[in-house]
């Protein structure tokens, strides 16, 4: 069975999306069957992948209002392992949908938990706010990855995210988990910076904050101009290295949970 791990923060502007596409790239690389499921309206994902979304006949929003299967809408990309269910600007459209619906909070849920089979890891790319959509998106993860800018706005919005999750977990998913903060863009040279760092590895376990950290790289955005994740881009760059290794903490974390959960049993 498949992992499902959400890439979240209602704060925009902190490398979400970057960090969704390159972590989907790189767990791809290392052999993981890796499906990534663009959940955000401005379909970033998508174009990081170089799709393009006027040939897109169906979408994540077709799957999450019922018009079609997972299956039908799931495309190959020309990357290792990676497949994507990729999102347009109609997924706008789904919130109103969804809000007529029974159990409008765990259609995503519903429609991505059979996957499981398909995939080893399935990646969740939310978008940043707590509408229907968000809530979607985090009912449906096993566990979640937190990119973090080391600003003082952006500590704010992490106390603020900590609370909706909190809720969530309570009303929508019982089992749901935080994997890890990752910091995002980080630049050493920046004394408040390196101080916002310590602050939230002091109010965290540390179990909870990655040791890998993603560099502030020109390359990384240079790779989102042309479509393309990092690692295939340039391979040699700062950027690459930073995500491979993200990547292989990540593994390494699901591992030590699988172990925790078959001592449970």
């Amino acid at each position: 069975m498949g992992i499902i791990i959400g890439i979240v923060n209602q704060k925009g502007g902190v490398g979400k999306t970057t960090t969704a596409v390159n972590i989907a790239a790189g767990l791809g690389a290392l052999g993981k069957k890796t499906l990534i499921v663009d959940f955000d309206p401005q379909g970033n994902s998508t174009t990081g992948f170089g799709i393009k979304k006027k040939t897109l006949d169906l979408t994540s929003y077709d799957v999450v209002t019922g018009r079609c299967r997972p299956q039908e809408a799931i495309i190959e990309t020309r990357y290792k392992n990676v497949s994507l269910l990729p999102a347009t600007s109609k997924l706008c459209e789904a919130e109103p949908a969804l809000t007529a619906m029974p159990q409008k909070n765990q259609q995503l849920r519903k429609a991505i938990l059979p996957l499981r089979e398909q995939y080893d890891i399935i990646i969740i790319d939310s978008l940043p706010s707590l509408g229907v959509l968000a809530v979607n998106a985090l009912a449906a993860c096993d566990t979640i990855i937190v990119p973090m800018v080391c600003e003082h706005f952006a500590r704010e919005g992490l106390a603020q995210l900590m609370y909706s999750i909190k809720n969530i977990k309570q009303k929508y998913n019982r089992s749901l988990t935080i994997m890890g903060i990752v910091f995002t863009m980080v630049d050493r040279r920046l004394l408040s910076g390196n101080e916002i760092k310590t602050d939230i590895k002091h109010a965290f376990d540390k179990k909870v904050i990655f040791k890998t950290e993603i560099p502030r790289n020109v390359k990384i955005s240079e790779a989102q101009s042309h479509g393309e994740p990092i690692i295939y881009y340039d391979k040699r760059s700062t950027g690459a290295d930073a995500y491979v290794k993200l990547s292989k903490e990540i593994i390494a974390k699901i591992r030590e949970m699988e172990k925790a959960n078959g001592t449970k049993e």
